[in-house]
């Protein structure tokens, strides 16, 4: 398993939806890079037993948590508790690009 990544290499975006890709993966965890073009979400949805957090690095996006929606940029956090809705969209202009770890994996 590789240890270290240059976060910032690994970073693609997709034309029709927000890119994923895979940082590191345990039986435990994950960890993934999302990549959002202006525009795209991902949908809301819930992880019935797992926490997540996502970490922006780029870009400004809107967050929303249950009933809570924010628009945050880098360097904030967003806590994704288990078994609540959750959503993300980028409103533009710009790119955004999102570090997201979820455990245990589901």
């Amino acid at each position: 398993m590789q240890c270290f990544v240059n976060v910032l290499e690994k970073v693609r975006f997709g034309a029709d939806k927000l890119c994923k890709t895979n940082l590191f993966e345990t039986t435990r965890m994950f960890c993934d890079l999302y990549g959002f073009e202006p525009g795209q979400a991902q949908s809301s949805h819930v992880h019935e037993a797992s926490d997540k957090v996502y970490y922006v690095i780029d870009g400004k996006g809107v967050f929303r948590v249950g009933d809570e929606e924010r628009t945050v940029g880098a360097g904030h956090a967003v806590f994704v508790p288990a078994g609540r809705l959750h959503a993300v969209h980028n409103l533009g202009p710009s790119r955004l690009v999102v570090l997201v770890f979820m455990a245990p994996k589901p």
